[in-house]
């Protein structure tokens, strides 16, 4: 076994804490084997909640937006945004009308389509029709494959161009055609077209055109890159990022999110599951924006699996932000979360299980941990609601972990939970300070889960190297705690630079580019903690400047040594 030492820069608070060259810092770390103490196996982990379009538009590879045209809402005409036109009213009118083949997405787009390829009313060389510009511009890379998916109705023979395209329609960067008879679409046909992209374009856009007079109708139309991470949809180098923090575990979906404003608009992850054609959608009136729900329960599963880590399930226990139900009418909330359960490990054979098993998951996913709710613990409902999941929960699956709502670091929970959780977003003079924040928290019961922590404001901006060096002070008290910390995140995850509803973020992206801030990095840095060693770490100083130090010690599964990190 070879040990290897790396003296990282250890943690000072203040920028100008050297700035005096009298002053001057020791530090003694005891590494003997009697000193260390096993810090916890899941410390450092993710939390992904669906904000700032962190799935749509981001994580999750689909490039339409609005692909169901369900994002104006069920009654009809609606808006098809940012769905357009291409053509004017003498050569094509738009609309949209209740008409779909899937039962829970009724809302279809139909095209009438007033000119032709010869007569009095001649179609423009490029034909007319729609294009859709993704999320803020479709990423097409040259050589790359991309699967466009669409449902079409029409009342004759169809000649539809199926083309990706500039932002402006004049370079087009890949086309196919779809050619079929009266007889092959005169009911809802589905339609896979393989585009290779012959150019890269960061912002393009797909096209439906046509040359042909008559009525069609559109539903459901996806375009997906074929390359994606493992296969399974998730953007390749978003992931990536994620790979590299070596997360210990998911926290998913959310966030505020689960919750909802209303009820009515929470996510319900019985709606996110099976055939993505059939998901309903739904509009997420916490960050305001419609989702399409490809990036559902079974996804968020999958991604767990695929990163090799636990995942995390929160759910809705009832509660959001400005209406709740009564314990007394909870229990199909209840039934609701056992479900998901079930759908995550029951048999292939079971209600929910044989479900999973269809959508090509046979086995059992490893869900070991559940949250009840998000940041409801001072909701009047939130303390009989939550035992009655509790109870339910433990009766039938008593290995399973659950989260409370509820801060147990200052006193002993009043019910019982494995876990509480503990949110923070402060100053970075708070966060700092925070670093001893559970030093005297109880050695006993329910362990800390620290699943959002994040320096906001004026420190953090849209991050910042003074808001990393805070975070990094609060995580070294972590690794000092993790005999009463299990688990810790910081949040939100992602932001698409095009809708920022929440700054600071760990990665920012665009549809081609992504960087890591300062948070990411420093989240990076402290990736060997869970499951190393910490050994007791003295810093003797003569200022009276704040520092924080600590030393831990892993063996790298790469190369199999021993490695001793100062920080």
């Amino acid at each position: 076994m070879k040990a290897v030492v790396l003296l990282c820069c250890c943690c000072c608070f203040l920028f100008q804490c050297f700035a005096d060259t009298n002053q001057t810092a020791e530090l003694l770390v005891d590494a003997s084997q009697s000193s260390g103490r096993l810090i916890s196996p899941t410390l450092f982990g993710i939390f992904f909640e669906e904000i700032n379009h962190a799935g749509a538009g981001g994580l999750w590879a689909e490039l339409v937006s609005n692909r169901g045209f369900e994002a104006g809402g069920p009654n009809t005409p609606s808006n098809i945004d940012p769905w357009s036109i291409i053509g004017n009213e003498s050569s094509l009118l738009v609309s949209t009308d209740r008409s779909s083949c899937f039962e829970r997405n009724k809302v279809a787009l139909q095209m009438e389509v007033l000119c032709d390829s010869q007569g009095a009313n001649i179609c423009p060389p490029g034909g007319v029709g729609i294009y859709n510009p993704g999320f803020w511009g479709m990423n097409v890379e040259k050589g790359k494959t991309y699967s466009v998916i669409l449902y079409v109705r029409s009342s004759g023979a169809i000649n539809v161009s199926v083309s990706l395209t500039s932002s402006n329609g004049l370079q087009t960067l890949a086309a196919d055609n779809i050619i079929a008879s009266v007889s092959e679409v005169s009911n809802w046909t589905k339609f896979k077209v393989l585009l290779e992209a012959k150019g890269t374009n960061p912002s393009s856009r797909l096209q439906l055109t046509t040359t042909t007079k008559g009525l069609i109708w559109f539903d459901q139309v996806s375009v997906m890159p074929l390359d994606t991470y493992k296969g399974h949809g998730f953007r390749k180098d978003l992931v990536d990022m994620l790979a590299d923090l070596k997360p210990q575990f998911i926290r998913f979906p959310g966030g505020c999110f689960v919750e909802g404003e209303w009820l009515r608009n929470a996510f319900r992850w019985k709606e996110t599951i099976g055939p993505w054609e059939e998901r309903p959608g739904h509009f997420g009136d916490v960050w305001m924006y419609w989702t399409d729900d490809g990036l559902g329960y079974f996804e968020f599963l999958q991604l767990a699996e695929d990163l090799g880590t636990r995942p995390i399930w929160v759910f809705n226990n009832g509660i959001s932000h400005n209406d709740q139900v009564d314990t007394s009418n909870v229990l199909p909330f209840v039934q609701e979360a056992l479900d998901g359960i079930e759908f995550a490990r029951g048999d292939s054979d079971s209600t929910w299980g044989s479900l999973r098993a269809a959508m090509g998951h046979p086995e059992p996913f490893d869900l070991r941990y559940v949250a009840v709710g998000n940041e409801d613990c001072g909701k009047k409902n939130y303390r009989g609601n939550y035992l009655k999941f509790y109870s339910a929960i433990k009766r039938a699956y008593p290995d399973i972990q659950i989260i409370s709502n509820c801060d147990g670091s200052s006193q002993p929970l009043d019910h019982p939970a494995d876990l509480y959780d503990f949110h923070v977003y402060t100053s970075a003079s708070n966060m700092f300070s925070m670093a001893h924040r559970f030093d005297r928290a109880p050695r006993k019961g329910p362990k800390a889960f620290v699943s959002e922590y994040a320096v906001t404001g004026k420190d953090a901006g849209a991050g910042s190297l003074l808001a990393a060096l805070a975070e990094a002070g609060f995580l070294i008290g972590l690794e000092k705690n993790s005999d009463v910390v299990e688990m810790a995140s910081y949040a939100p995850l992602f932001v698409n630079a095009n809708n920022k509803r929440w700054n600071p973020d760990a990665i920012v992206f665009n549809s081609s580019q992504l960087y890591g801030t300062p948070s990411y990095w420093v989240q990076c840095f402290f990736s060997e903690s869970s499951g190393a060693t910490i050994f007791n770490a003295t810093l003797q100083t003569n200022s009276s400047t704040s520092l924080l130090a600590s030393a831990i010690s892993w063996k790298s599964a790469e190369d199999q040594n021993t490695y001793l990190r100062i920080k």
